[in-house]
């Protein structure tokens, strides 16, 4: 039995030293932004530029993945396939199916909360969504559901983008949308499709409004087990030349290579297998980097909240000097036309007055054409006390907080985010292993033995979900310890002995044959077989199975059927979670 202490160490309030952390880092970010750095923002006019000012919502929201890419590259299927489940509203298919944006959030039942509620909830992180108007707020809204995965993240599904006149009827700004997500996204992903790699007039625009969030973008070209070895390599070679023409950078972006398709759905298609390893290799690289994203939430909050700070900050300089350089009396109009005419003149000016690196500027063609809404002599004069603020910020506030960062990482586990398959069996101070340490609930027995109360730990993620540690990553050579996590799946040897290699699908026949040895009646196996078998293919996943077989045990132990079927159900994650 995995002893109690070797639990993810939960305190008294339900949280994980790193979820702590990153509420306490979010109160500090919180507290400086609103006393140093908003007063700059609003004194400047800031949002006429860029953004508005963060609410305490946004700066404490969830990380957040946002999803882009024309219809039918899979955006809705990548959802299901990391959730392991569908989520309210979901809808799929090969024509343009998802026509709003959707966040996907964690809560305690499945709900659709329309977009002008979520807009002035005070408890979701959309109130900024409000200055895009009705008509977006009509084509935006949050599902809720309670999945553990969502209990550390936030999923931004996104309409698929068009080609032609048909980008044009939106009625509203789509380009904008894209950028008030991505501004706020923890990771950005363009998916592609390898039938659909063209990109189109608006894909182009949203491509390109990602500028200063290069760090956050990951390409996934989607589909590929349906593209045999040599096409796929002609496919690749033609995406990176498409990306080259509308991404301008000297460096190669990494493409991810996969089929993201959730496990509890039959595959559709012809599937090459010549690509599988590689596929696998790829999804494996994906999943991990999705890993990392909870881990280094508060991180990346700072990160932020500083990158922001900085172009407040310069954005101040500039308007300070545009307004400084006016005359005090006449000829204020021709002056100012005169600086815009020769902004980027105007930019090294102040480079070179403040000490201002060049890479923190703003373009100079978005910047006029948004300065041209305004009147410079409008504008406040130059502030040193308010800039001041935001250098003490960065220079003092910032670091401090960085300094409450562990230097040594902790594994994804601690977010309810298991490993990538492969395990982590390195031993923490205890000498516990890390496949124990994060093996999920003490049995009663154990805990007793060790007069130790039992810890609350994080959830597991379904079974169905793609960040689920189906296989086995303990070293010991007997294997996991079950009764410690109940989720792992215990027939996955003998599935894959009997399934088809190419589907992972269990046919009735020889589903009938394993099920049989257990010597029970067949008017019951029959029951378990309709238990199942629940969307009635007439054939059994891996999950299906070894609900299958769990029931079967139980029943062997002169269980009654509805109380195996419950408990078989709640020890791998599967109640209600079959309502789409």
């Amino acid at each position: 039995m995995t002893p109690a202490s070797a639990n993810i160490n939960v305190g008294p309030d339900g949280l994980t030293p790193e979820e702590r952390l990153y509420q306490e880092t979010v109160r500090h970010l919180q507290k400086s932004y609103s006393k140093k750095i908003k007063p700059l923002e609003q004194a400047y006019c800031f949002e006429g530029f860029h953004s508005a000012p963060l609410t305490p919502q946004d700066i404490g929201s969830k990380p957040m993945i946002l999803l882009l890419g024309q219809y039918s590259t899979g955006k809705t299927t990548f959802v299901e396939y990391l959730l392991g489940e569908s989520y309210p509203g979901a809808h799929v298919g090969i024509e343009p199916t998802t026509d709003r944006f959707v966040a996907i959030m964690n809560g305690p039942e499945p709900k659709v909360i329309p977009g002008h509620a979520a807009a002035v909830s005070g408890d979701l992180p959309f109130s900024g969504l409000t200055k895009f108007g009705t008509k977006f707020l009509s084509r935006f809204q949050v599902a809720q559901l309670n999945n553990p995965l969502l209990s550390n993240l936030t999923l931004i599904d996104t309409p698929g983008i068009l080609s032609g006149s048909k980008q044009i009827q939106r009625g509203y700004d789509f380009i904008s949308v894209i950028n008030w997500f991505a501004e706020r996204s923890d990771l950005i992903l363009l998916l592609f499709d390898g039938y659909k790699l063209d990109i189109s007039d608006e894909f182009k625009g949203a491509i390109q409004s990602l500028r200063g969030h290069e760090d956050k973008v990951r390409i996934v070209l989607n589909k590929c087990d349906q593209i045999s070895q040599q096409q796929l390599m002609r496919v690749y070679g033609a995406l990176m030349w498409s990306l080259g023409k509308v991404i301008p950078t000297p460096e190669v972006n990494r493409v991810y290579l996969g089929s993201f398709w959730p496990k509890y759905k039959t595959p559709v298609g012809t599937v090459y297998e010549d690509n599988l390893d590689l596929l696998a290799s790829e999804q494996r690289d994906l999943l991990r980097d999705l890993r990392s994203i909870p881990k280094n939430a508060a991180v990346r909050r700072v990160n932020e909240i500083v990158k922001r700070a900085r172009q407040a900050r310069v954005h101040a300089h500039i308007i300070g000097h545009l307004r400084s350089e006016l005359p005090s009396m006449f000829g204020k109009n021709k002056k100012a036309k005169a600086m815009l005419d020769d902004l980027p003149a105007e930019f090294k000016k102040i480079q070179v007055k403040y000490n201002l690196p060049p890479g923190d500027f703003p373009h100079p063609d978005a910047f006029k054409e948004d300065l041209q809404a305004f009147k410079i002599a409008d504008f406040n004069k130059f502030s040193q006390r308010l800039v001041a603020n935001a250098d003490d910020a960065l220079s003092s506030d910032f670091p401090r907080l960085m300094q409450l960062f562990p230097t040594n990482g902790r594994p994804s586990g601690d977010y309810g985010l298991p490993d990538d398959g492969r395990g982590d069996s390195s031993p923490d101070e205890t000498g516990t292993p890390a496949s124990s340490r994060f093996g999920g609930h003490p049995s009663e027995k154990s805990a007793s033995r060790l007069n130790t109360p039992i810890a609350p730990t994080v959830p597991y993620p379904p079974p169905y979900s793609a960040l689920a540690a189906s296989a086995s990553t303990s070293r010991n050579p007997f294997g996991d310890d079950t009764d410690a996590n109940p989720g792992i799946l215990r027939f996955r040897t003998l599935f894959d002995s009997i399934c088809e290699p190419k589907r992972k699908m269990v046919s009735a026949d020889s589903a009938r044959n394993v099920l049989s040895e257990s010597g029970l009646p067949t008017e019951l196996l029959r029951e378990v077989w309709n238990i199942a078998d629940w969307d009635t293919r007439g054939e059994l996943d891996q999950v299906q199975f070894e609900v299958a077989m769990r029931i079967c045990e139980r029943l062997k132990g002169k269980e009654p059927l509805d109380a195996a079927r419950s408990q078989v159900f709640s020890e791998l994650g599967l109640t209600n979670r079959f309502y789409s």
